[in-house]
């Protein structure tokens, strides 16, 4: 392992990492790779010029070179990566970038990543469990997954809209959701 390499890694595992996607697979015969995005528009992960992408447990910095937004998802260009067999080795590999680069969110705006694994309680104060993924239903509407944890009233899976007039209240500090909805929706 080269020295820079080394010191990248070191330096990633010192600061906190946001995953906005990974790598699925080679795309054509150059280098380039298709990209699924967890951003919202998928083309936001373009707006990082550097990933970091976790390779063999270790964060490895990229340049972007170019891209090209497709109908099916994101091509991409990654400095030292010119050919399909290299490209073919970055699939499935995950793709992050410093937590402090992200755009400051106004009051009461969430990341997503930051609701995961918050505890949701309802207004008569019952755990209904916590919050394992969140999804994007279409229409701009946005719907958290809920599973049975410790200390929740029953294992059942709920989908609950995470929508102004049911979040009441976002905790990240307490690490619980308030909800306006009832165990039996």
């Amino acid at each position: 392992m080269a020295l820079e390499e080394f010191a990248l890694s070191i330096k990633a595992e010192e600061q906190e990492l946001t995953i906005l996607g990974k790598i699925t697979t080679a795309c054509g015969i150059k280098g380039w790779v298709k990209v699924y995005s967890y951003t919202e528009p998928t083309s936001n992960i373009l707006d990082y010029p550097v990933w970091l992408l976790k390779i063999n447990n270790q964060w490895k910095e990229f340049k972007v070179k170019d891209s090209k937004v497709h109908t099916k998802g994101l091509g991409v260009a990654l400095e030292g990566i010119t050919d399909r067999d290299a490209a073919l080795a970055l699939s499935q590999v995950e793709i992050a970038v410093p937590t402090s680069e992200l755009p400051e969110l106004d009051e009461n705006e969430h990341y997503w990543f930051q609701l995961l694994g918050l505890k949701v309680v309802n207004t008569e104060d019952e755990c209904l469990g916590q919050v394992k993924k969140l999804l994007n239903s279409g229409g701009g509407n946005q719907v958290m997954e809920i599973k049975g944890c410790e200390g929740s009233i029953d294992d059942q899976q709920r989908l609950i809209p995470f929508a102004e007039t049911i979040v009441l209240d976002v905790d990240l500090e307490k690490g619980e959701i308030l909800v306006d909805w009832q165990a039996d929706y």
